[in-house]
């Protein structure tokens, strides 16, 4: 599948803690906006790629949008898991001859007062919608804490400080670094410049995580539409290419108990291997990585896990602005990420991805070639190869 699809267009809504606006309507303005820039009209569209935890379906996006032709549609489980798969599934389409333009989409309300109903996917925070009373796995956590998605990522971050020696001055390289990027970028949320003292100052939320550990609470949408490489390149903007994908299941940071149980480590490295044997290419080629960042000690491992490093050694690995952009040995995420950017769960990282390989990014690395783009390596997850 090599080459053979391609991002002909990307848009996006404004980001705010609070835009007011239901999740469907940032739903159709992000999409909207990614047809606009790769010059369609939903008359051309035929394919639709999302979520299943979208408040906005598949038929109410058909109707809503006005897709009159679809002929492939695909709904995808988990979130920062899963932004990679989405859009694996759209560019396997196209390549079958299942559509010829597919559009991949995420809206996400999670500002404390962006909920549009009481359901966990009508925006807001999930876990403040828990029931009293919970069953299936969550009964065995809830009840002790483990409540929200900090409280998860806090014993993972804690085992990996304790089994590779990994420290606070390595995750606020992460935290700080990101931020470098969205200081640059006039669309993120959080632009105040960030210090390694800065990081220390802040309160923790569970530890070891600090508050600028923990991405941001937005709303807002970013969507993607995808066509064939020989399509691409008749359009408007300059095509960016598929290289090569994998998708990967593992146990998910939501189950404590399994994700340390289980070696996970044999799917991650299995995957990591089909993705570089696949593109014919190294981590040492890729010029920048967008990978989801969701909680900074989740970039560290991401890092382990794809190859850039060793096992247990990306606190080193960082330490120096390694992740700083533009000129740094590997820039991550430098729209701002989740971090600093906005929390769309890692669909944002696309747009930038494409930013930087039609070199118009607000924190361009020079000649940029080949671009990752990561899912969260705390879900079943995956990982996509971008070229110019």
């Amino acid at each position: 599948m090599r080459d053979l699809a391609a991002i002909a267009g990307i848009g996006q809504t404004a980001f705010s803690k609070s835009l007011g606006l239901s999740e469907t309507e940032v739903a159709c303005r992000a999409v909207q906006a990614a047809l606009a820039d790769a010059g369609l009209r939903t008359a051309d569209v035929d394919g639709l790629s999302i979520y299943d935890i979208e408040s906005v379906g598949v038929p109410e996006t058909v109707a809503l949008m006005g897709f009159e032709h679809l002929r492939f549609f695909a709904t995808h489980s988990h979130g920062g898991g899963s932004y990679c798969a989405v859009v694996q599934s759209a560019a396997a389409a196209v390549v079958a001859g299942h559509a010829d333009t597919v559009v991949c989409f995420r809206a996400r309300n999670r500002g404390r007062q962006s909920s549009f109903g009481g359901g966990t996917n009508e925006g807001g925070r999930p876990w403040e919608k828990i029931a009293p009373r919970v069953t299936g796995m969550y009964q065995y956590q809830v009840p002790l804490g483990i409540a929200a998605p900090a409280h998860e990522m806090a014993l993972i971050a804690r085992r990996h400080m304790l089994d590779y020696g990994t420290t606070d001055d390595h995750l606020g390289e992460v935290a700080c670094a990101i931020r470098s990027h969205a200081v640059r970028n006039p669309n993120a949320i959080m632009r105040t410049p960030m210090t390694l003292a800065d990081h220390h100052a802040s309160r923790f939320i569970a530890e070891p995580l600090r508050l600028l550990d923990c991405c941001i609470e937005t709303d807002g949408g970013t969507a993607i539409v995808v066509t064939s490489a020989a399509r691409a390149r008749d359009l408007r903007q300059r095509p960016v290419y598929v290289m090569a994908s994998v998708q990967c299941v593992s146990t998910a940071h939501h189950h404590p108990a399994e994700w340390f149980a289980l070696d996970r480590r044999r799917w991650i490295t299995a995957a990591a291997s089909d993705l570089w044997a696949r593109a014919g290419v190294t981590a040492a080629d890729v010029d920048a990585l967008m990978v989801y960042d969701h909680f900074t000690p989740m970039v560290l491992i991401a890092l382990e896990d794809w190859g850039f490093c060793g096992l247990g050694e990306s606190g080193p690995f960082v330490a120096g602005g390694r992740l700083r952009g533009p000129d740094g040995a590997l820039p991550v995420n430098t729209h701002g990420g989740q971090l600093s950017e906005a929390f769309i769960h890692g669909f944002n990282n696309w747009n930038e991805a494409v930013r930087q390989l039609r070199g118009t990014s607000t924190c361009q690395v020079p000649d940029a070639e080949i671009v990752m783009v990561a899912a969260a390596s705390s879900d079943p997850y995956g990982a996509v190869l971008l070229r110019r």
